[in-house]
């Protein structure tokens, strides 16, 4: 399941946003960009609510596989995993995630991919 439209980054001022202004984890198989929201950059999108909530987006480059069956797959996972814990993420806490997954095999095995997502998301303290 997709992520609901109040939690997903669009647009290219976002993304400038987070990448010039973010802290940046490093894990084995992906990154993660935080940053702090700013709606005022979503203005621009005609949004009906642009509040200070969790927003995420998950990049994942076809260096990781070529087929976007296999992307998407990634990206649903991730998504889906976001979704569950939705009530362990500070939403008092308004943060901007990108993560952007590296080459590497780890799609392959679902349970080592959530593992690392899930010590990142430790890591940079969206959850506790």
């Amino acid at each position: 399941m997709a992520l609901p439209k109040q939690m997903r980054l669009k647009g290219h001022r976002t993304f400038d946003y987070i990448h010039k202004n973010s802290i940046k984890y490093h894990g084995q198989f992906m990154t993660f960009k935080v940053a702090r929201s700013n709606p005022k950059i979503l203005l621009s999108h005609n949004l009906s609510n642009p509040s200070n909530n969790f927003r995420a987006a998950i990049a994942v480059s076809k260096k990781v596989s070529k087929k976007a069956v296999d992307r998407n797959k990634i990206r649903r996972i991730l998504q889906e995993w976001i979704l569950r814990n939705i009530q362990k993420i500070n939403n008092h806490k308004p943060y901007w995630l990108l993560v952007n997954l590296k080459f590497g095999n780890s799609f392959n095995d679902e349970t080592i991919l959530l593992e690392e997502f899930q010590n990142l998301m430790f890591k940079s303290r969206l959850i506790k």
